[in-house]
């Protein structure tokens, strides 16, 4: 007997498959597969707030299509989505996953695959998805991702511009490379004016494929942040995203105050020297795009800078820091060094 609907292009059981695999992958998966995901918010809050937040990662996902490797764009979908949530002042909690494409094939397991460990590197809850199979918007290889998230705080202790003050010192944490911003650019850059392909060495990087590098997932950064969030230790934060530091670390801001950067202070990562050498960038526009090797800034008071640098580079060094808060009534943010 024929089925209409998979005529039609749809393959009405890849969803019962993909709650499989979810469920056979995850240890808490009872909400996986029901009509909507269920949270049940911790005792002990006095006043919970919930800070929600979505994301996706832009171009940089038609690049797994061009490599065929889907393992890692979950991991960027998941820490797009927590990265924001954290620089509330909130502990994310749970995660739903958005993918539609034109044909649910073995790409689809492998970027839950990304999900799933994405969610376990921010010791969330995969709380439900959807996967939508939909011929005539896209192509069989195309698809797109999307994510969704949800923190809580007590509302006392969410992050506020008032919370900031002049003398406050600025921690900047390292990223892992570009993350998931600035990828129109990125591929303009290599793959249109200078003619590389995802399968080409650079003779700067000549470890791993052009694509594999560009491919380096987000940096989640909850199991660094959530200590000093639950000891009170941060004042405020940026997550920097599209928009570079120009755009993101203004954000956290009060008014009459900027935000003073030593770019001299921490490594830079040869990523960025590399872009800034194809695409003949200024480096004033790089600050205005790319996180420069850093993907969060926290601002804490100076009493407490010490015990934060202790805690964050226990283990590595990923915790520079680059500056201060300043007062200041025409510009949000002042960079200076010898780089520059």
């Amino acid at each position: 007997m024929s089925n209409p609907y998979q005529d039609a292009g749809v393959d009405v059981e890849s969803g019962y498959k993909i709650s499989k695999f979810i469920k056979k992958n995850t240890n808490d998966n009872s909400n996986i597969g029901n009509f909507g995901g269920i949270y049940e918010i911790p005792t002990g809050f006095k006043q919970p707030v919930l800070v929600s937040g979505n994301d996706g990662v832009g171009t940089k996902l038609l690049l797994t299509t061009e490599l065929k490797k889907w393992d890692t764009i979950g991991i960027d979908c998941v820490a797009m989505c927590v990265n924001d949530i954290l620089a509330q002042g909130a502990i994310p909690q749970y995660f739903l996953d958005y993918i539609s494409t034109g044909k649910t094939d073995e790409k689809i397991e492998e970027i839950l695959k990304g999900i799933i460990e994405g969610c376990q590197q921010a010791q969330i809850t995969l709380d439900g998805g959807e996967t939508a199979e939909m011929p005539g918007v896209y192509e069989a290889k195309d698809y797109d991702i999307a994510g969704f998230a949800v923190g809580i705080s007590e509302k006392k202790d969410l992050l506020k511009k008032s919370n900031l003050k002049t003398g406050d010192v600025l921690i900047g944490l390292t990223s892992s490379g570009l993350h998931s911003n600035g990828f129109s650019l990125v591929r303009k850059i290599f793959f249109e004016d200078n003619n590389f392909t995802v399968e080409s060495y650079l003779k700067e990087m000549p470890e791993k494929r052009l694509g594999e590098l560009l491919l380096t997932p987000t940096k989640i950064y909850v199991q660094d942040i959530v200590p000093l969030l639950e000891q009170h230790l941060i004042k405020g934060m940026s997550h920097i995203t599209g928009g570079g530091f120009y755009e993101n670390i203004p954000r956290m801001l009060p008014e009459k105050a900027a935000a003073e950067i030593n770019v001299d202070i921490w490594p830079q990562m040869k990523i960025f020297d590399i872009l800034q050498k194809y695409g003949q960038l200024e480096l004033a526009d790089m600050y205005h795009i790319f996180n420069m090797g850093i993907g969060m800034v926290l601002a804490v008071s100076p009493e407490d800078e010490i015990a934060v640098l202790e805690q964050l580079n226990r283990h590595e060094t990923i915790a520079y820091t680059i500056g201060e808060v300043v007062s200041n009534k025409e510009e949000k943010l002042i960079l200076k060094g010898e780089k520059l």
